[in-house]
């Protein structure tokens, strides 16, 4: 028989437990309301499906069947819809599945060109632009009506599309060709015209747009450089000042950073951008409002993709020929040590609290869920093959 002493220190034991795991899941896990869905969805190249994560639950919901080869994944802003870009085959069309998130089932099907790798939705959630590497075009696709609306030619193998937060310029990198096209949305963001092209970016990969729409950088793989563009503005009027007198696009800049910089990943605030240089292992740091390179630090074995959280503080390093994610802190310009997720990460998505960070991993097809307050290991959840791209989407039923 177990002594009054005994139970007792037994009770203290479990209620110390209790206690802990309560301030742990409230810390890392927020208390929401009976209506709040959020899910990650993660595209998974090798099986043409698509696998639902529930982020309330920290649990897999469901895998979804969508097109051949799916490569790339977007959430809408405006709509609870997630649109899924299958790169289908070499010599046949590709194409974008629609996901409704609120009964995670497949709603439809966009035709669009060859080989599509890359889409960017429109801030009102009604367009949608994929780039086509196969048949150097951009499909302008109408979400409501599910449609392609028109094509735009492109420079050789596009590669990114971005749209300035301001909805009126489309930024394309075409990887072949080492060019920038830029497209004007403002007036009719149905049948963009083009404004603008760049040459000398071998590689174009990846673009970000600053949050003011003033300016595009331009991650040139191929060697170690970013572009960087002013990007147009019209004559400007206001009341008791002089007027502003419009510009065109022009280039400004080429930022020496490290080999082969895959990714650029930019604040929230757009104070600062980082290129995620994947041969020379290091990622650079630049600031985007003098467009000095301040310093590149060593960081993983070949990091492929950054992103940095919503209060700007810390940036996570994918390195794919590892089972690290590494973390930067950005204000104190250090590494901020490293997390062991799984094998090969390639893609990151944080929840919309930013207390878990969703790491897709290639090689052991799963995805680990990371406490970001403690930077630790949570979970491995199951994907499926080939995991390649995340998108996460929170919204409220009525």
């Amino acid at each position: 028989m177990n002594s009054p002493n005994a139970i007792n220190a037994r009770l203290l034991i479990f209620t110390v437990l209790a206690l802990a795991l309560a301030g742990c899941r409230s810390h890392d896990f927020p208390q929401y309301p009976l209506n709040y869905r959020e899910y990650a969805y993660v595209t998974n190249g090798g099986s043409g499906t698509v696998s639902v994560y529930d982020v309330v639950n920290v649990r897999l919901d469901r895998e979804i069947t969508v097109g051949q080869n799916p490569v790339a994944v977007a959430a809408s802003p405006t709509r609870n819809e997630v649109y899924v870009v299958n790169f289908g085959t070499a010599a046949g069309q590709g194409s974008v599945t629609v996901i409704n998130a609120e009964t995670n089932t497949v709603t439809a099907t966009i035709a669009v060109r060859r080989e599509p790798v890359a889409i960017e939705i429109d801030p009102t959630g009604e367009l949608a632009y994929v780039a086509n590497s196969g048949s150097n075009t951009v499909s302008v696709l109408d979400l409501k009506a599910r449609r392609t609306i028109t094509e735009l030619p492109t420079g050789e193998e596009p590669a990114a599309v971005r749209i300035a937060p301001d909805g009126k310029t489309l930024i394309v990198a075409n990887r072949k060709a080492g060019s920038v096209s830029i497209f004007d949305l403002g007036t009719t963001p149905t049948t963009p015209s083009q404004r603008q092209s760049f040459d000398g970016c071998p590689g174009a990969s990846d673009a970000v747009i600053l949050p003011d729409s003033s300016k595009a950088f331009v991650a040139c793989s191929t060697g170690h450089q970013i572009m960087v563009l002013r990007l147009a503005r019209p004559e400007t009027h206001s009341a008791g000042a002089p007027a502003v007198s419009a510009q065109p696009d022009r280039f400004e800049a080429l930022l020496d950073v490290g080999q082969t910089p895959l990714q650029l990943a930019l604040k929230p605030d757009g104070g600062e951008l980082f290129a995620i240089n994947s041969l020379s292992n290091s990622i650079s740091e630049a600031v985007t409002g003098t467009n000095d390179v301040g310093g590149s630090y060593m960081i993983g074995d070949d990091p492929v993709r950054g992103l940095v959280s919503a209060d700007n503080a810390m940036l996570y390093v994918a390195n794919l020929h590892s089972q690290y994610v590494t973390v930067y802190s950005i204000d104190d310009g250090r590494r901020a040590g490293s997390i062991h997720v799984g094998d090969g990460p390639t893609a990151l998505g944080l929840s919309n609290s930013g207390l878990l960070l969703f790491v897709v991993d290639t090689r052991s097809e799963d995805v680990a869920v990371v406490r970001t307050a403690s930077r630790s290991l949570f979970t491995l959840l199951p994907a499926s093959r080939a995991p390649n791209a995340i998108a996460l989407k929170a919204f409220k039923l009525p």
